[in-house]
């Protein structure tokens, strides 16, 4: 039920629309709820030549005992009654189709826009996360999270909200008819849904965990995916294509018997509907046949009555189907709704301020530090390091030794678990983020390129920087040589992570640093 209530706050904002939507889903529901009324004057009064052009009697407004006809629903000047009725048909026709047109839209509008929302704010989550969250959280399951995920709440919000709105007011509309028309055979009629809505709600339970886990294994099958085409040439060199196929085999058939599982649950209500359907049109056609026989009814009112209850089972077979769907996107808002209410271990603290200009120096004061996932693991006891201003230090020392580890300390991609670093004596953990990092600059062990251009790699930390500044960069980097040997100089495309450069300039140009 929480998951409901936050999808159902992400429409908020849309608030007018969704009304508009409502107001003319509920005309267009209405429309199709006057569809069966007609019926009974075509059977007693249009295919009966002989019937008289009288008033046509369309229903009673309950509790008002006021009788409302089909000649007050027509201009005055017509009086024929297959005119009155010919006008209606269209009228209502026109009325729904434009509704629905309309309504439909600005419904989707609502969903679609809610849910892009959604996913821009669970990207900014994620993106500003510490180092800690993408050690538990793989590439490829996030991936699947942002999209997947998302596209189940998607469908949900938008095609099936309107659906649902749709089929609710038909159903709304279609109830009035058959109450109005004989409320004992309609009693009867509808004893019929509990044994429909009852193992519909058990059998929507069992689809949200369903849901939960086919996208699970969808999250499995994109890591797998995305480890596999990230890590190609680490495959091929050692030959291993026959075990990484054989990873993506068994985590598609897992994921197939979990999707080929809810199809088996979502397509049970259908038969059920049907099945006790065919039960209520057979008591229906005994219970009319003695009615008419005793003049309690006309054929006409008995086959609007069927109309509508035919037409009635369509929309609730419909709504089935449609809490199905939303039981998926519950099942799948779960780990969305865990990304946006994940807490960020590195962040500004109260009071923190901006880190003005570097003048001192660096000092690790008896840093202690363990990673958060393994604590047992690798630590750092008792560092004390003093770095002055203008000085340049090297930390010489085998793999594994915390090196790296030491450097990502400094500018907070983890906090120190004991101890502390300061900065011209203020403890990096006083000092706003942002200004803190401006102040560092970083040549990582393993270079990244974004699929951009060589100029927008290298003025990648300053966006506003002008082509002068990203020029000068790479000649103090002395890498404008190579740059203008390519085809389009600063402005060549350099594909995935520098691909389309050659090797060495993929991997130990300076281009991508920031200055």
């Amino acid at each position: 039920m929480n998951e409901l209530v936050r999808i159902l706050r992400l429409v908020r904002p849309y608030g007018l629309p969704l009304l508009g939507s409502v107001i003319l889903m509920a005309i267009a529901g209405a429309a199709h709820g006057a569809m069966p009324l007609l019926i009974g004057p075509v059977f007693d009064f249009v295919l009966r030549p002989e019937a008289p052009d009288v008033p046509v009697k369309l229903l009673t407004i309950p509790g008002l005992h006021k009788d409302l006809f089909l000649n007050d629903f027509v201009p005055a000047g017509i009086h024929n009654v297959w005119t009155m009725v010919a006008f209606a048909l269209i009228a209502v026709f026109l009325a729904k189709g434009l509704c629905d047109y309309v309504g439909n839209y600005l419904v989707n509008y609502v969903g679609y826009s809610a849910i892009t929302d959604l996913r821009q704010k669970v990207f900014d989550r994620v993106l500003r996360q510490d180092a800690t969250f993408f050690e538990s959280h793989s590439t490829g399951r996030l991936m699947s999270s942002v999209m997947n995920d998302i596209d189940k709440i998607q469908l949900a919000t938008s095609q099936m909200l309107a659906d649902w709105l749709r089929q609710s007011f038909s159903v709304l509309g279609l109830l009035i008819v058959v109450l109005r028309t004989d409320w004992k055979l309609a009693a009867v009629s509808l004893s019929v849904l509990p044994f429909v809505l009852v193992p519909t709600v058990r059998i929507g339970r069992r689809i949200r965990r369903t849901t939960r886990k086919t996208q699970d294994y969808t999250a499995e099958l994109n890591q797998i995916l995305q480890e596999t085409i990230s890590g190609h040439q680490v495959v091929r060199s050692f030959g291993t294509e026959e075990v990484e196929s054989n990873r993506f085999r068994a985590a598609a058939l897992r994921l197939k018997r979990s999707n080929l599982k809810y199809t088996l649950q979502q397509a049970l209500a259908s038969p059920l509907i049907e099945f006790f359907g065919a039960l209520t049109i057979v008591g229906l056609l005994t219970y009319a046949r003695t009615q008419i026989k005793a003049g309690q009814m006309s054929t006409g009112d008995f086959v609007g009555f069927v109309v509508a209850l035919l037409m009635l089972y369509e929309p609730v077979k419909r709504l089935t189907g449609i809490h199905n769907i939303f039981q998926q996107a519950l099942g799948a808002s779960q780990k969305v709704f865990e990304y946006i209410d994940q807490d960020q271990a590195v962040r500004d603290r109260p009071g923190a301020v901006k880190l003005g200009r570097f003048e001192k120096g660096i000092d690790f004061d008896q840093v202690v530090f363990r990673y958060p996932q393994a604590p047992n693991g690798f630590a750092l006891n008792g560092v004390k390091i003093s770095v002055p201003a203008g000085k340049v230090l090297a930390l010489v020392g085998p793999s594994g030794a915390g090196k790296t580890t030491l450097a990502n300390l400094v500018p907070r991609f983890y906090d120190v678990t004991g101890g502390a670093i300061r900065i011209d004596g203020r403890d990096i953990r006083d000092l706003k983020l942002a200004s803190l990092r401006d102040k560092i600059g970083i040549v990582a062990q393993e270079t990244f390129l974004f699929n951009d251009t060589v100029a927008n790699n290298i003025g990648y930390g300053r966006p506003k920087a002008s082509r002068e500044e990203v020029r000068e960069a790479a000649r103090n980097a002395m890498a404008e040589e190579f740059i203008l040997r390519l085809p389009d100089g600063y402005d060549t495309i350099i594909g995935e992570r520098g691909t389309k450069l050659s090797g060495g300039n993929a991997n130990g140009s300076p281009s991508r640093g920031r200055f």
